[in-house]
Formats: structure tokens, sequence, C-alpha cells
């Protein structure tokens, strides 16, 4: 799973963040995990973050595993959504573009939400 989630990154690595979009034009956070679940494991999840936190099986942070989806409150009806890559770490389209960050940074460790398991 670690290689086709790398694989993924080196595809979209310089693509930047845009809001609704769906291409290597500028995607979104909801998009661009939908993608690496089409593309890399061939698993269907829906388009938008809204719908994507009821799939699944909800986990505990502590419990989180490379490939779960990680979810942050980002304002009062903003939402946003990444990939966990193990370590600590997630991946996500973010306004800097496709990104690796900590969970522990101050910002989405305030933020956190929930996580849930889509692949067994």
């Amino acid at each position: 799973m670690n290689q086709a989630l790398m694989d993924f990154y080196n595809e979209w690595k310089s693509v930047r963040y845009k809001y609704g979009g769906n291409s290597k034009k500028g995607i979104d956070c909801s998009a661009f995990t939908q993608r690496i679940y089409k593309e890399k494991f061939d698993v269907k999840i829906p388009r938008s973050t809204r719908t994507q936190v009821k799939i699944g099986k909800k986990i505990k942070k502590s419990e989180l595993e490379m490939g779960d989806l990680v979810f942050f409150k980002t304002g009062v009806r903003d939402r946003h959504v990444g990939i966990y890559m193990g370590d600590g770490s997630f991946m996500h389209a973010s306004i800097k573009g496709i990104r690796f960050t900590k969970l522990d940074k101050p910002y989405y460790k305030r933020k956190y939400w929930t996580s849930r398991r889509v692949l067994n």
C-alpha cells in the first residue's frame, strides 16, 4: 500500500489546490482522496467530504493505519480530508498543494474531527 500511495503522490505532487477541482489543473481534498481510492485500490468512495465521512468504519485516532481517511473541521461548515500515511502523518490536497502533514501540527491537532477505515 505504501508504494501505491507514494506513486500517487509522485503523480500529483505538482498539482495546485482548487476548490471543486478534480483534475491535474487543480484538485480539492475530497477529489484527491476519491481519486486515490479509485486509481490505486479500485474502491469507489463519494465525492464530498461530507459524504466520505459517513463511509467505512469509524476508528479512534490511536488506531490509525496507512490508508485510513482523516477528517478535520476547519470552519463552521468547512471540512477537510486526507489519507493517513503512517508515522503520524497524512497526505492531502491543501491550499499549498499536495502535501504531507503531521497530525500533531497544532492547527490539525486542534481541528481533528474523526477517522474512517474504508480498506480492509
